[in-house]
């Protein structure tokens, strides 16, 4: 019986949620970081979200579910450069996976952290696992539980785009999340 009003408490959160979210949201989307196909379609497949399932019962999704489910196909968060902390553009972005994984207790996500070239092997180790973490806390604040997340730094040791100009350096600054 708790267990049944714990899930009711969580989905009922995350719908209240969502419509707040919906009504404070700005129009106008804009992206600041380059992109590429290949980093979104990872997880879109897997991402079986409350709001996804909540959908009206002439099978159309709302405007908020598109939006949610929008949201889960972005994968990839860049950072600038020695910054671990994630762009306030992408936390919107953030909160729609924090509310997914409340919603789906069983799902597991693993957050890699990536530095560029510069600095050393350490600093960079260093750095993309505080890029990974402050996501992760942000992800248990918004009602993630800290057992569906692992975190894992690769540091400069993967890069997604190789040579020494700040386009590269921008791409490999950057934390994934890998649905696992």
């Amino acid at each position: 019986m708790g267990n049944q009003r714990n899930q009711f408490f969580k989905v009922s959160l995350l719908v209240i949620s969502l419509f707040a979210l919906g009504a404070c949201s700005s129009t106008s989307e804009t992206e600041e970081e380059p992109s590429s196909g290949s980093e979104s379609g990872a997880s879109s497949s897997n991402s079986g979200s409350a709001s996804s399932n909540a959908g009206s019962s002439s099978g159309q999704l709302t405007q908020e579910e598109i939006r949610a489910q929008n949201a889960l196909r972005q994968t990839v968060f860049y950072f600038d450069f020695d910054v671990a902390e994630f762009k306030p553009a992408d936390r919107e972005t953030l909160t729609y996976h924090a509310r997914d994984l409340a919603a789906n207790p069983s799902k597991r996500l693993r957050l890699e952290g990536h530095a560029d070239e510069r600095g050393t092997r350490e600093y960079n180790l260093a750095l993309g696992e505080r890029r990974a973490n402050g996501i992760l806390n942000y992800f248990i604040v918004n009602g993630a539980a800290r057992s569906q997340i692992e975190v894992v730094s690769y540091g400069e040791e993967r890069p997604q785009q190789s040579g020494q100009g700040e386009q590269a350096y921008s791409r490999n600054r950057r934390v994934e999340v890998v649905t696992q």
